[in-house]
């Protein structure tokens, strides 16, 4: 049988009494009863399987049956990747790139970026239910929003790659798929500028192509996703 998969950011006892949120969640809405089985998650690869002992619908409590460690896979996938006028879309993007396995995404302040709010918490909250969605036990980093000039200070990827729509010559992203750590930066609507482009060659970044039609930011965002982490 299936079973629902929440989660909860600390696993440390044998018996967990889950939040309000989630408690709702699985008394009022999947309408389970004591005695059913459910699975936990902390996001940092640790699944445990539990019992529901008092369904009670703002604390739930369960009981730990087993706990098991999945490790995290070898190949890391980081994507920076330019905030958009169009939160929808940003939020898209974030569904379905967590869902295809990315590690790290890392929301880019570009000099084309136009201005917009950036809600953390609703952000990461969209990163979980996609990682709970996807049945995966370990969830992706997501950074506060930085700024372009900001992301080289701070990376230890073994491929380091910038998309970008102007041109010059660039190698395939293909090319990269078998690297065992790969970052990718992806600019705003208008693309990244000119210095942009060449910090990021100053910094060891080499320029890829993602096909031979022009993408909109979040559409390259799933194309590079979907080439890394498959």
């Amino acid at each position: 049988m299936d079973l629902p998969i929440f989660y909860l950011n600390t696993l440390s006892s044998t018996v967990i009494t889950l939040d309000e949120e989630t408690s709702r969640h699985v008394v009022q809405v999947l309408r389970m009863e004591k005695g059913k089985k459910l699975q936990l998650t902390d996001g940092a690869g640790n699944l445990l399987l539990a019992e529901i002992v008092d369904p009670h619908k703002k604390k739930c409590t369960v009981q730990v049956i087993e706990k098991v460690f999945i490790p995290k896979k070898e190949r890391k996938v980081s994507i920076g990747i330019s905030l958009l006028k169009n939160n929808t879309r940003f939020e898209w993007f974030l569904e379905k790139a967590t869902e295809l396995g990315v590690t790290e995404i890392i929301p880019l302040v570009c000099s084309r970026t136009e201005k917009q709010h950036f809600r953390f918490d609703k952000m990461n909250q969209i990163v979980i239910s996609a990682m709970m969605q996807s049945k995966q036990v370990w969830l992706a980093k997501l950074h506060a929003p930085t700024r372009f000039e900001d992301v080289f200070s701070n990376t230890s990827y073994s491929s380091l790659l910038i998309a970008h729509c102007m041109d010059k010559e660039k190698t395939p992203l293909e090319q990269h798929m078998h690297s065992p750590s790969v970052q990718i930066l992806i600019g705003p609507e208008g693309d990244f500028t000119q210095s942009e482009i060449l910090k990021a060659l100053e910094n060891s970044f080499n320029q890829v192509s993602l096909g031979n039609t022009r993408l909109r930011t979040e559409t390259a965002g799933i194309v590079a996703a979907t080439l890394l982490c498959l």
